[in-house]
């Protein structure tokens, strides 16, 4: 089994990082002279994946812009959430309906993601497919955050993800997820927490463990910080 595309969520307003995205979009920031968005279909493209599909909103003319004049050598297709932002689960929901294709993978392009997360990632999708997961995120223990400001998402035990008082394990803006999961979906517009609390309560959200350190642009700090390399 294979999965043949990769989602990237581009459409938010990346409010916590102004003055600098009034101007320009959170995906098309640098970090070591690099946009956050070509930085993630680098990895994508690692993957054999042969297809990108991104959303876009906020400042959308600028990354279809960006994406016009890079040339990547991928197929990539830029989908708009329309007059209204759609939230992570509206807006992935929205890009699949483009394609019959069952299982994705989902990038939040404001992780710094870098080759060491290829091999994470091809055997968090083998653990996926070989048992029949319908969902399944990359998660790291948040001693591995360089912002240490961020609180755990979920506590991990046995693959299992479930939220209990105290967390500690973060999510780091992959996933693999199946179309199925958005089957009872009656709105347009709705965060993908709503999916994984659904999922939680069903005993099937599932996690697989990454090692290496997650580098997020959580805000204007935290991004300032990364660029000093601090």
């Amino acid at each position: 089994m294979n999965i043949e595309t990769a989602l990237i969520l581009c459409a938010g307003y990346g409010k916590r990082l102004n003055p600098l995205t009034l101007k320009t979009p959170k995906p098309l920031l640098k970090i070591n002279n690099i946009t956050l968005l070509e930085n993630t279909i680098k990895l994508i493209k690692n993957l054999e994946i042969q297809k990108i599909i991104i959303n876009t909103f906020y400042l959308q003319e600028e990354i279809k812009k960006f994406i016009k004049e890079k040339k990547f050598g991928i197929e990539i297709e830029v989908i708009s959430d329309g007059n209204e932002i759609l939230d992570t689960g509206g807006g992935i929901l929205n890009m699949i309906k483009s394609t019959n294709e069952q299982d994705f993978l989902v990038f939040n392009p404001d992780t710094v993601w870098n080759l060491n997360y290829l091999n994470l990632i091809n055997k968090m999708k083998n653990f996926y497919f070989s048992k029949n997961k319908e969902t399944i995120l990359l998660v790291a223990e948040k001693n591995l955050s360089f912002d240490k400001n961020l609180k755990g998402d979920f506590t991990l035990s046995e693959n299992l993800l479930r939220k209990e008082k105290e967390n500690n394990y973060i999510y780091t803006g992959c996933q693999i997820i199946n179309r199925k999961v958005f089957n009872s979906s009656k709105k347009e517009n709705f965060s993908i927490l709503q999916i994984w609390n659904n999922l939680i309560k069903k005993k099937k959200l599932y996690g697989f463990k990454s090692e290496n350190e997650f580098l997020h642009v959580t805000n204007l700090e935290i991004y300032n910080n990364l660029l000093k390399g601090n």
